[in-house]
């Protein structure tokens, strides 16, 4: 019937609510805990772990110095080979990461990176 009311859901996007009768949409974004995940950090770990993790056969990726914004599809491990970066995750508090330190970036996060020592880092998605 045209008062049926179609609902549309993401976990990306939110949900919209659309009537047939109105043509009208009404969107809603819901928080979910993949945004509201934030960045570990662990300072120096031990080289065991980073063998456990494979860390040394992951690839590598690097940037000069730099600013620019950033969203995670997947979740990210990272391993600081050299540099200094800040990433601040949009609504959130600065992360400071420097090179010896192994960090996760959740999946769904959008952030700002601030490269301040150019950065060269070995990479996993998952």
């Amino acid at each position: 019937t045209f008062e049926t009311t179609m609902q549309l859901a993401s976990a990306k996007t939110g949900v919209c609510l659309a009537s047939r009768r109105s043509r009208v949409a009404r969107c809603t974004v819901m928080a979910s805990t993949k945004a509201s995940a934030k960045i570990t950090v662990t300072r120096t770990p031990p080289e065991d772990k980073l063998k456990a993790l494979g860390v040394r056969s992951w690839p590598t990726w690097g940037c000069g110095v730099s600013k620019f914004p950033w969203t995670y599809q997947e979740t990210e491990t990272a391993y600081l080979l050299e540099g200094e970066v800040t990433v601040t995750p949009n609504g959130g508090e600065p992360v400071e990461i420097r090179a010896g330190d192994l960090c996760v970036f959740p999946a769904g996060m959008s952030c700002t990176w601030d490269v301040r020592k150019p950065i060269n880092k070995h990479y996993d998605f998952s």
